[in-house]
């Protein structure tokens, strides 16, 4: 009984643990600027979306990354305020500060990273064979991979013999 209580009440201090350490970051959502995609090239459209404005219409400054100031007007999803603008095509690569200034004075900053190249084009696929460090079944060495099955062999005709004799009742 008190293995089982001492067990419970670990388990539940870890849930409890793990529950306030995700808190602040569910909590510090409301009050930021959700910037989608996050990384673009020059020429993309870009969202942005925030819950800190709640029904509020906002304005939007993109100025860092050149494309100037642009509105976001109240969303029927989870009453967030959410705009768009245009990263120009002369934007340079870096990470560049959107902000977004509620009709109440409240501010919400996001980042958004200009790259040359987009994700899809830097996603590389595998290539060549996967260095397990086990080798293959025919390794390099015919005389070792000879000797495996040899052993292998022997071990199975070993353990034949052995559950033969057993079952004949010869006393192992």
């Amino acid at each position: 009984m008190r293995r089982t209580a001492r067990l419970m009440t670990g388990t539940a201090l870890a849930v409890a643990a793990a529950g306030l350490a995700t808190a602040p970051a569910y909590g510090g959502a409301a009050g930021s600027l959700e910037v989608l995609p996050s990384t673009v090239v020059p020429g993309s459209e870009v969202t942005v979306n925030t819950a800190a404005c709640g029904n509020e219409t906002a304005m939007g400054d993109a100025s860092a990354v050149g494309a100037g100031i642009f509105t976001l007007a109240p969303s029927a999803h989870k009453h967030d305020s959410i705009g768009q603008f245009r990263v120009p095509p002369s934007a340079q690569p870096g990470t560049y500060e959107i902000v977004a200034t509620c009709s109440g004075g409240k501010h919400v900053t996001g980042d958004l990273m200009v790259t040359l190249t987009s994700m899809r084009a830097q996603i590389q696929q595998p290539r060549g064979h996967v260095n397990t460090g086990v080798g293959g079944a025919l390794g390099s060495d015919p005389t070792q991979t000879a000797a495996g099955v040899a052993a292998l062999a022997v071990a199975a005709a070993g353990g034949t013999w052995l559950l033969h004799r057993r079952a004949r009742g010869d006393g192992i």
